[in-house]
């Protein structure tokens, strides 16, 4: 049996399997390694990449050296360039600009064995606050109209270097999901007057079915339309727009909430390759014509984290039709996980 769900931030529908879904068991498959001889992203080996961008560096060691502990570099193979002008252009009914951007890749740790999700609340901290520091940064360069900071983790979720790290990429036009979202939020506010994932998170709250864990800070819980078996939404319980205005403390409450989320996933799943992407509101340049474009956005949008382990693999029919395929309801997966067992620690 099955059904189709609404999910009103994408605008899009999901078949979700129910009666029999698959449960964790059914997606536990040996983790597949990635081995490298000399990992550029290792201790010591910084002369195998780009001059570091930044490096929280606790000793005050130099630049470059070892003796760092989250360390930002540009991609070496960049899908964007920062170098350049934008220089739109038509070629017949079709479209064209310079691949103009940046493209950065964070470096969570100096040591090669260690996950997201066996660094230590404090080392996740660190992380958050270059992610913050990096957007700040970027928003400065009015070229970009998005900065998506994203992570896959494991050769399922299309990592190359067996290291644990993130990236950073500024686009010069919106994504078109992120440009979704901003949609539908915009169309649910001029409707009711209020944010439609603060919204969708007090009906969360309310069911409780869907919920993994909520401190009063952060809430994670598996959307009621959720793409992905497992797939997660992680945001702040309080109507917040901008990640890049969280303080220092609440990055540290979000950085337990992160390593919790993704130590069950490890648990249950017993460590699957993930992606996750963080969604925030865009650098608001003021643009000829547009100087109202972003005037109620504050009060629109709500930052997020979406967080999916990489189990199944798109069909034919997925990817003909814009339809996903979940064998697992949301419903079913929250709970496994609100059960996690953490004895593998």
């Amino acid at each position: 049996m099955s059904e189709l769900r609404w999910d009103p931030l994408r605008d899009n529908w999901v078949i979700m399997t129910l009666g029999k879904g698959r449960w964790p068991q059914d997606f536990i498959y040996p983790r597949e390694v990635l081995t490298t001889k000399a990992c550029p992203f290792c201790s010591g080996n910084e002369s195998r990449t780009p001059p570091e961008i930044y490096a929280f560096r606790p000793g005050g060691s130099a630049p470059n050296q070892p003796g760092w502990s989250v360390r930002v570099i540009p991609n070496r193979f960049p899908a964007l360039r920062i170098e350049g002008e934008l220089e739109s252009r038509a070629e017949g009914l079709y479209d064209c600009m310079n691949g103009i951007g940046a493209h950065e890749v964070i470096i969570e740790t100096a040591e090669h064995g260690k996950t997201l999700a066996d660094l230590t609340e404090e080392q996740i901290t660190e992380v958050l606050k270059i992610y913050r520091g990096r957007m700040l940064d970027l928003r400065n360069d009015s070229r970009f109209r998005y900065l998506f900071i994203c992570k896959n983790d494991g050769v399922g979720a299309a990592s190359h270097i067996p290291h644990s790290h993130s990236q950073v990429i500024a686009v010069p036009v919106l994504p078109p999901l992120v440009e979704t979202e901003l949609r539908t939020s915009r169309e649910h506010y001029e409707r009711k007057q209020r944010c439609l994932l603060c919204d969708l998170i007090k009906q969360e709250q309310a069911a409780g079915t869907r919920v993994v864990s909520d401190d009063g800070n952060f809430i994670v819980y598996a959307p009621y339309a959720a793409q992905f078996p497992f797939g997660l939404m992680i945001a702040p319980v309080k109507h917040k727009h901008d990640f890049t205005q969280q303080s220092d403390q609440q990055l540290r409450l979000l950085a337990g909430t992160l390593r919790d989320t993704l130590r069950r996933i490890k648990a249950v799943l017993r460590d699957p390759p993930f992606s996750f992407t963080l969604h925030s509101v865009p650098p608001m340049h003021l643009r000829w014509g547009r100087q109202d474009e972003w005037a109620r956005l504050p009060d629109q949008f709500h930052w997020h984290i979406e967080l999916a382990p990489k189990l199944t693999r798109m069909t034919g029919f997925e990817w003909g039709s814009g339809f996903n395929i979940n064998p697992t309801p949301p419903e079913e997966a929250a709970e496994f996980l609100r059960r996690a067992d953490f004895s593998f620690d």
